[in-house]
C-alpha cells in the first residue's frame, strides 16, 4: 500500500516517463525509421525509381510502403535495413563528408551502384521492396493515387467483395 506522499512520486515519474515517450515520437514522421534513416532510405530509393514524367518512388509513397511493413510483415528485415542504411551513411560520409540524403544525386548513384556491388543482400532487399511499393496495391501504404497503374495504363483493380455493377444504370421502375 502506498502512502499520500509515494503515490504523488509514482506519479510524477509515470507523467515524466509518457511526456518524454510522447516527445520522442513527435520527433520521427515513421513508425520504424528516424528521420536520417528515412532520408537516406529516400534517396536510395530514388536512385532505383527517379522521377521522370511520373513521381519517383518517394512520391509515390514507397517510404511509408516499406517503413510500415517494416513494423509488420517485414519485421524480420528490420536489423539488415538498420545496418545497411548504417553502412550507407558512412559509406557517404567516408567519400563525400556527408550522409546519402545530403549528397548530390550523381553522389548517391555512386554510393547505390557501390551498395550493389558490396552489399548485394541489402541492395535487393531495398530494390525488391521498393518495386513492391510502387507497383503493389496503394492500401499497403505505397503506389500513392494510384500512379503506376496509371503509368501502365491500368485501372485500379476493384476491391475484393465490392460490387462490380452500377446498380442505377437502366434499371427499371
Amino acid at each position: 500500500m502506498l502512502n499520500r506522499r509515494q503515490f504523488m512520486a509514482a506519479s510524477a515519474l509515470a507523467s515524466a516517463a509518457l511526456a518524454t515517450g510522447c516527445r520522442d515520437r513527435l520527433r520521427h514522421r515513421y513508425v520504424v525509421l528516424t528521420d536520417e534513416e528515412a532520408e537516406t532510405l529516400t534517396a536510395i530509393c530514388d536512385q532505383i525509381i527517379p522521377a521522370d514524367d511520373f513521381p519517383s518512388a518517394s512520391q509515390a509513397g514507397v517510404l511509408t510502403f516499406i517503413d510500415l511493413q517494416l513494423r509488420g510483415p517485414y519485421k524480420r528485415h528490420r536489423r539488415t535495413y538498420l545496418l545497411g542504411l548504417r553502412r550507407a551513411n558512412l559509406s557517404c560520409r567516408n567519400r563525400f563528408g556527408m550522409a546519402v540524403g545530403g549528397a548530390t544525386p550523381q553522389q548517391q548513384l555512386e554510393i547505390v551502384r557501390e551498395m550493389e556491388r558490396q552489399d548485394r543482400q541489402f541492395f535487393e532487399l531495398v530494390r525488391s521492396h521498393t518495386m513492391q511499393g510502387y507497383y503493389g496495391s496503394p492500401r499497403h501504404g505505397g503506389n500513392r493515387d494510384a500512379v503506376s497503374w496509371r503509368m501502365l495504363g491500368l485501372d485500379e483493380p476493384p476491391l475484393r467483395g465490392r460490387a462490380q455493377y452500377d446498380f442505377t444504370a437502366g434499371s427499371k421502375p
